[in-house]
């Protein structure tokens, strides 16, 4: 969740909508009727950015030459219509909208379909690339627990859970204010700021796993700030022995969530590589391994992999 990236400030563009031109095969909504939607670069603002603020808003860019995209729109498609109103469904024609195609290309994504969540304002990369039915419908289920364990959905959006009587509820421990500050720094995207707080209160507790994850997540996204992730995933194409140029694409497949490519590029850069790209290339992985639960079944499988590597 702390890779959000702010779309409040997003501007709608200057010219009045334009009627999205009819194509071969069944029209965007078919299955899910009322609850999916063809957005533009004109509307995006509208019926995307400010309709988050109330319910959740799963993005589809996808593009007619895409054969993958026509596999799993139809399938967003039905999950929508089933989710009556839960969740509503926009598809971005990347070609037909070429702001919203860039976009999508300097969060780092490298192709399509892509599907993005944007709740509270707030854009988070989901899935990248085609997947069966039911494997979609678990994906979602399991934004959804995520999104209402951080208390980020919208309120009143149906599913979520409704507050227990006063007199039920458990005795929360207060925040502690330098947590709330570093978060805070966090979300808002001072990331300088929320360096410096998750540094303190690692000084203080060395061994703070939840602290640890956000002093990475700020490095992270600093990181990624001083990149050109187009630039970064070429060079690490045409330089495969440059270890440094795997570590710069890993951190923008990172942030763009594409996260068993980051860990299969340093997997990689550790077997092809000997002596300090080596130990660099490995250390940078387990640096990114802190950034997620440790209980996320990804680390383990990378884990293995990487032991295998070096012995």
């Amino acid at each position: 969740m702390h890779g959000a990236i702010d779309l409040g400030a997003r501007q709608a563009a200057a010219r009045k909508q334009q009627e999205r031109q009819a194509q071969g095969g069944a029209p965007a909504g078919a299955a899910g009727g009322q609850y999916v939607m063809d957005v533009t670069d004109e509307t995006f603002n509208t019926e995307v950015v400010e309709r988050s603020q109330t319910v959740p808003v799963l993005v589809d860019f996808w593009a007619e030459w895409c054969g993958p995209c026509k596999q799993l729109g139809p399938i967003l498609e039905k999950l929508a219509g089933e989710a009556a109103g839960k969740w509503v469904l926009a598809k971005v024609d990347i070609d037909a909208n070429p702001q919203l195609g860039a976009y999508m290309q300097q969060m780092g994504v490298r192709g399509i379909p892509f599907v993005a969540v944007v709740v509270g304002g707030q854009l988070l990369p989901f899935l990248n690339g085609a997947a069966p039915e039911q494997q979609v419908r678990e994906a979602i289920d399991q934004l959804f627990d995520a999104l209402r364990k951080e208390g980020i959905l919208p309120e009143g959006v149906e599913g979520e859970q409704q507050p227990a009587p006063a007199d039920e509820q458990p005795q929360q421990p207060g925040v502690d204010p330098v947590y709330g500050a570093a978060e805070e720094a966090l979300q808002s995207g001072d990331l300088e700021g929320a360096r410096e707080a998750f540094q303190r209160i690692l000084a203080s507790n060395p061994r703070d796993g939840h602290a640890k994850q956000g002093l990475g997540l700020a490095e992270l996204s600093l990181r990624v700030r001083s990149l050109d992730p187009e630039r970064a995933i070429r060079e690490a194409v045409e330089k495969p022995g440059d270890v440094q140029a795997q570590i710069n694409a890993s951190d923008v497949e990172m942030v763009s969530g594409r996260i068993d490519e980051a860990f299969a590029r340093l997997l990689a850069a550790v077997r092809g590589s000997t002596g300090d790209d080596r130990d660099a290339a490995r250390k940078h992985l387990l640096s990114l391994f802190d950034l997620l639960p440790p209980e996320d079944p990804r680390i383990a499988k990378a884990r293995r992999s990487l032991q295998a590597a070096l012995f």
